[in-house]
């Protein structure tokens, strides 16, 4: 309605209904497809049923609080969807994800809030100042072919004073978003500082790896050598190591279903009262045993033949000759005795140790050539979808697509919706791929494996959704006329940003409204769910699905909306407040996802921030590079110049801030760890705290093997009492 009150006559409100058609139809679509999975998300939850899916942190973690868990009879109440888990999102406290959660998750929710509040400050500066300049701002009648060039900067005129308004809104936009970017890398910063002081009992901090450990040249082993160096060159703080052995083999006969085997025995224990599961029972059990007698024979083998890599876990009696020597170099050949702080003994992939760390770049290199290749392959199908939103090049191109219109309403659906859902659609393996890709790159631990393919999906994303989207859209199908009409080619690339406006306020609409709505549902999880009870899983008991949070497939998509909405903040303002529901949505869901669903599988103390800092500064920078261009394409090059020096003070920003931050959260400073020493020897916890570490990195293939069997050494057996 605001913006059918700014036309003056009305020709120009039934151009701008007919142009906005488009964009109503896919909010309509998404709006009514939210409403709807939200309301079916709010009415399963409150089933008993569904509860493994909806509260599987909760059972994970042995909380029995769970919401309407024990109303199993019916209930009218259960059939009516409560939208509680929105008000219990608003109430949580960033204390309480810290504590409960981690710093990595509270930088995860920073990163929604940051969002929020950076997009509702520029859409209310945007829409009160920049919209009516930029749709009064054209001298003629509006004649753009586009929804929303009226709203945008293609429709002011060139060489228009106005200009310097839009270049004051940059100016802003960029201090405000750098304002709001060192405020929160310094008050993460703190928290980081904090978050390892307060996890002072945790083993990684006594514990260095050691890569690239040369055999002795006495007995002509490396365990010895580990010792003997460290004695040597680390007398006062060297306390114990731990080297790793080659366990293919075992790691092998672990893979024999043991698990699966476990549980079916387990399942027919408590079915034992029938006689036709005895001899199954027995049959089992020798397997078991038998299985448990090769597993304990390989173990000794293991260390009779010595099977050693030159990899080596190494313990210290302080943090602070543990920080020393994880960052200092420890030969005069940089490529042996290669030190580095241990990862948590959760974090650890064990098998990733193996590998040479000669072989990593190698290693490297191939999958970056496959994430390119993976890039290149999707151009097809992003080009394809833009050639479905541009309806009347896809007639030229398909004659049979102009029978679209002969139903009412089927235009506007082809056109403003299924683009975005199509391209939704299209890359959402795209971060199941990279994981996978980065699960080959080697790794020694699932937070690094995370945080590259984060960078991987980003880029990706960057290019190919951003970028190519961009051209195919509003570059390519006006060359044919650009040519013939040489005069227009600056008026047709200043528009190029701005004609893309309506394409991505559909695609934020549709990642926002109907795939934040997807995540919370988990319609995948139901599916199987259901699949396993009426089949294989009949008559067992249910199991919580427990899983992390995906890093990798959340925040580069979060972080591409934000690009895409700081790069359209100057370009087209209308673009801002879909941004701000984007945001808010996404909190309030991911708010419940945290504290009901996902699990926490490792702690890096808020190293994700620097990468989403990286990820915004990218977005500033080339928001102020398109808008030398537009200012330049407008006749406006005094403006252009003036955007130079304001790019020079967010690189200069961005510099500063990683002299400023950015080594502390790369390394462990001395003063830091001497401190937690400190409070160590004030809290009489120096001896429990090494005794843990020095048991914490043992390898998995020499780990005590526990089948729950009677005879064992086992705690817990897996057979249920009879």
């Amino acid at each position: 309605f605001y913006l059918l009150l700014l036309c003056k006559n009305e020709k120009g409100r039934e151009e701008i209904k007919m142009k906005l058609e488009s964009v109503v139809v896919s909010a309509a679509i998404n709006f009514g497809l939210a409403i709807f999975i939200l309301s079916l998300f709010a009415l399963l939850k409150k089933q008993p049923f569904y509860a493994p899916i909806y509260y599987a942190r909760r059972f994970y973690l042995g909380h029995r609080n769970v919401p309407d868990s024990d109303h199993r009879s019916f209930s009218f109440r259960r059939l009516l969807p409560e939208i509680d888990w929105i008000f219990r999102a608003v109430r949580v406290t960033e204390e309480e994800i810290l504590q409960n959660c981690g710093l990595d998750v509270l930088v995860f929710v920073r990163l929604f809030k940051f969002g929020i509040r950076f997009f509702l400050v520029c859409s209310i500066v945007g829409l009160l100042v920049l919209l009516p300049l930029n749709y009064t701002g054209s001298n003629g009648p509006n004649t753009s072919s586009h929804s929303m060039d009226a709203f945008t900067i293609s429709n002011i005129s060139r060489g228009s004073d106005r200009l310097w308004v839009h270049f004051s809104f940059l100016c802003f936009v960029s201090c405000y978003g750098m304002y709001l970017l060192y405020k929160e890398y310094n008050d993460i910063f703190i928290k980081r500082i904090q978050q390892i002081c307060n996890r002072r009992c945790e083993p990684e901090q006594f514990t260095i790896l050691v890569r690239e450990i040369p055999f002795c040249n006495e007995h002509n082993i490396r365990g010895c050598n580990v010792d003997h160096f460290f004695s040597k060159h680390h007398p006062y703080s060297y306390q114990s190591f731990e080297i790793l052995y080659d366990g293919k083999h075992l790691d092998k006969l672990l893979a024999k279903s043991l698990t699966k085997k476990i549980e079916d025995l387990r399942h027919l224990s408590a079915l034992k009262k029938h006689s036709r599961y005895d001899a199954k029972i027995e049959q089992l059990e020798d397997m078991l045993q038998t299985l448990g007698r090769e597993i304990r024979r390989v173990q000794c083998r293991m260390t009779i033949e010595q099977k050693e890599l030159p990899v080596a876990f190494v313990t210290f009696s302080s943090r602070w000759g543990t920080v020393l020597a994880a960052q200092s170099q420890q030969h005069t050949n940089p490529l042996l005795w290669i030190t580095e702080m241990a990862p948590e003994p959760r974090d650890v992939i064990w098998q990733n140790l193996a590998i040479q760390y000669r072989h990593l770049p190698l290693y490297r290199i191939v999958i970056l050539v496959a994430a390119s290749l993976l890039t290149i392959f999707f151009v097809l199908p992003v080009t394809a979808v833009q050639g479905i939103a541009k309806y009347e090049r896809l007639k030229k191109w398909f004659p049979p697509a102009m029978a679209v219109d002969l139903i009412p309403g089927l235009r506007s659906i082809v056109t403003g919706y299924l683009p975005s859902a199509i391209l939704n659609g299209f890359i959402y393996i795209v971060p199941f791929a990279m994981i996978g890709l980065a699960r080959l790159a080697g790794y020694i631990s699932r937070s690094k494996k995370d945080l590259n393919a984060c960078n991987m999906v980003f880029y990706f994303l960057v290019g190919n959704v951003f970028f190519l989207s961009l051209l195919s859209g509003s570059l390519l199908d006006q060359l044919g006329e650009s040519f013939s009409h040489p005069k227009d080619i600056p008026n047709r690339l200043a528009s190029a940003v701005s004609s893309q406006a309506d394409f991505f306020v559909t695609y934020i609409l549709t990642n926002g409204l109907a795939g934040f709505s997807l995540e919370i549902l988990q319609p995948g999880l139901l599916l199987w769910d259901t699949l396993k009870f009426y089949t294989w899983d009949r008559g067992k008991k249910k199991h919580p699905y427990v899983y992390s949070l995906p890093y990798y497939r959340i925040v580069p998509f979060v972080a591409l909306c934000m690009l895409i909405g700081i790069v359209y903040a100057v370009v087209s303002p209308l673009l801002l407040p879909f941004l701000v529901g984007y945001f808010l949505l996404g909190y309030a869901v991911f708010i419940n996802q945290i504290e009901d669903v996902y699990i926490t599988t490792y702690e890096t103390c808020g190293l994700y921030w620097p990468y989403i800092h990286h990820y915004i500064i990218v977005a500033i920078i080339l928001m102020q590079v398109t808008m030398i261009g537009l200012f330049g394409l407008k006749a406006k090059p005094s403006a252009s110049f003036s955007v130079i020096p304001l790019m020079v003070i967010t690189i200069l920003f961005n510099e500063y801030c990683k002299i400023r931050f950015l080594p502390t959260f790369n390394q462990v400073s001395v003063q830091d760890a001497k401190n937690n020493d400190d409070l160590d020897k004030k809290d009489r916890l120096e001896e429990e705290n090494v005794r843990k570490a020095l048991d914490a990195y043992s390898p998995p293939c020499l780990r005590p093997l526990d089948l729950g069997l009677e005879g064992t050494s086992s705690t817990k057996p897996f057979l249920s009492p009879t």
